[in-house]
């Protein structure tokens, strides 16, 4: 769905990204983490079309993507409902604001996806931030889109909330393309396919590919990019993990 070739990314000459290739493909979980100023968020609005590359392409085999960004509400009392938030994804076919009972259907299908469905005529203010995060996801999903762009989704989410959002994207993959810019480690590790580490270059991981003997044999190499990630991926956590209130998370960790 996405291949980049030889990207490079400026910010007033201070060079962003340098020489960025990869290739997404639909069924893949893709996870972009990397340190703050890595180039993370500049590299979505290159993909979204928000910025133009300083050199090199990106080809995208759809134009049909929802975006979703950080948590962001500067008004929280502000008097619009989970409903309305939620149509907001399909203004691209209602211009004017005129829904049709067909655009009330497919949102409230978008919210049933992210078990939302049942906060639809309450105040988007009123919710918690990680309820306000499915919400902004059903408005990505409610513009029928085929690849979810999210960006840091579950900044400032506790732990449980953090796992139902990453529950609900593995769900979705299974017919729409996820990729998500996140700095939760401890869980994104149970369901991307792939981690690209992104440090103004690009290095990509895939989780089921590395075992411990790869990874020191890599160590052994000089390989010229050796990340957390390698030790995240071959050195698994093996402290006891005792929660009856959140099974799912001992499931996926």
């Amino acid at each position: 769905m996405v291949r980049v070739c030889d990207l490079s990314f400026a910010y007033d000459k201070e060079n962003i990204l340098e020489n960025i290739n990869f290739e997404y493909n639909k069924g893949d979980f893709l996870a972009l983490v990397g340190p703050n100023g890595g180039g993370k968020s500049t590299l979505l609005k290159l993909i979204l079309g928000l910025l133009k590359p300083t050199k090199g392409t990106i080809e995208l085999s759809t134009q049909n993507f929802g975006y979703v960004p950080q948590n962001t509400m500067p008004n929280g009392e502000f008097p619009i409902s989970v409903l309305d938030v939620t149509l907001m994804g399909r203004l691209k076919d209602n211009a004017f604001g005129f829904y049709r009972k067909e655009d009330k259907r497919k949102a409230f299908e978008a919210l049933e996806k992210v078990d939302m469905q049942k906060w639809a005529h309450k105040k988007i203010g009123e919710l918690s931030i990680g309820q306000r995060q499915k919400v902004f996801i059903a408005r990505a999903l409610a513009c029928e889109a085929e690849l979810l762009i999210l960006d840091e989704p579950t900044a400032s989410v506790d732990m449980q909330g953090q796992v139902q959002i990453y529950n609900i994207l593995k769900s979705l993959n299974k017919d729409k393309g996820i990729i998500v810019v996140s700095h939760d480690m401890d869980v994104i590790l149970g369901y991307a396919t792939k981690i690209a580490y992104l440090s103004r270059t690009l290095f990509m991981h895939e989780p089921s590919a590395l075992t411990k003997e790869a990874f020191f044999e890599k160590l052994q190499s000089n390989s010229v990019h050796n990340c957390p990630i390698d030790i995240l991926i071959a050195n698994t956590c093996v402290h006891e993990r005792k929660n009856q209130n959140r099974p799912e998370l001992e499931s996926n960790l």
